[in-house]
């Protein structure tokens, strides 16, 4: 089975698909909190998986069970690398840009309590975060990427979906941190993590595996901000990572964007 025999995809339908779907974890949020959760975390964060169903249910209506099977194996691509390098900026770029936000609060004179990072903890929440990351990634990146990208540049594929992902998490943001100046940079924190995100998609063989493991460190890397990632400031990593993704869409111009994927 090739690409070309990939069934029609609609992007505007999973998207309203994933709102409809999430509509009653946000009532859940503001009906109730549960203090002590990871980054402050509101219970609306358990919608996390809605966009993987709305994939399956479009999946499953546009091209049947095959279809379906044919996206959930995409989850372990890890195979779709074609180079092994491209781990390293998988893994490793989330973890040094909030270390430079860190040094940074630090030089800007804000007071921090020092690091401590619990080892034990840290295999637990990267496979929590791993969960959450594929329940998000099998729909933002293997189904609504790949569908924009049938009619758009990697660039405009990414400001669309990064658009309606930010979009998306406002209200969960308004629920853990009810701070209009917060919640802005964290739109904007989201926006161009998704940048960066299809950036690397397409440099690392379009491998869903990868995007979900960028994802998780993603996570991982805030929770481990002290404390829990209760001293994280989005302003700080909005414009550091505003930095690396404008680099990179100078360094990679348009002209040698990946194509759009064949459908």
């Amino acid at each position: 089975m090739t690409e070309a025999d990939a069934p029609p995809r609609s992007p505007r339908a999973f998207f309203a698909l994933t709102v409809a779907l999430l509509i009653p974890f946000w009532a859940l949020g503001f009906a109730a909190h549960v203090p002590g959760l990871p980054m402050n975390l509101p219970l609306s964060a358990l919608g996390t998986f809605c966009p993987l169903i709305a994939a399956i249910i479009l999946t499953r209506r546009q091209g049947g069970p095959g279809h379906v099977r044919r996206l959930l194996r995409r989850i372990l691509d890890v195979g779709a690398i074609p180079r092994k390098r491209w781990l390293a900026p998988i893994v490793l770029l989330m973890p040094a840009v909030m270390t430079l936000s860190y040094l940074a609060m630090r030089a800007m004179g804000k007071t921090l309590p020092e690091p401590h990072i619990h080892a034990l903890a840290v295999p637990a929440l990267l496979l929590a975060y791993l969960a959450a990351a594929a329940g998000e990634e099998v729909g933002w990146t293997a189904y609504a990427t790949d569908a924009l990208q049938a009619r758009h540049g990697a660039l405009t594929t990414a400001l669309i979906v990064g658009a309606v992902w930010a979009a998306i998490h406002v209200i969960g943001f308004w629920q853990a941190h009810p701070s209009v100046p917060w919640i802005a940079w964290q739109c904007l924190v989201t926006l161009t993590l998704r940048i960066i995100m299809v950036w690397l998609y397409h440099h690392s063989g379009r491998s869903l595996f990868g995007i979900i493991l960028f994802h998780a460190t993603i996570n991982l890397s805030v929770s481990l901000f002290p404390i829990g990632g209760s001293h994280y400031d989005p302003a700080v990593t909005a414009v550091i990572l505003m930095a690396i993704a404008t680099t990179l869409i100078l360094l990679d111009r348009p002209m040698r964007l990946p194509r759009p994927a064949p459908q």
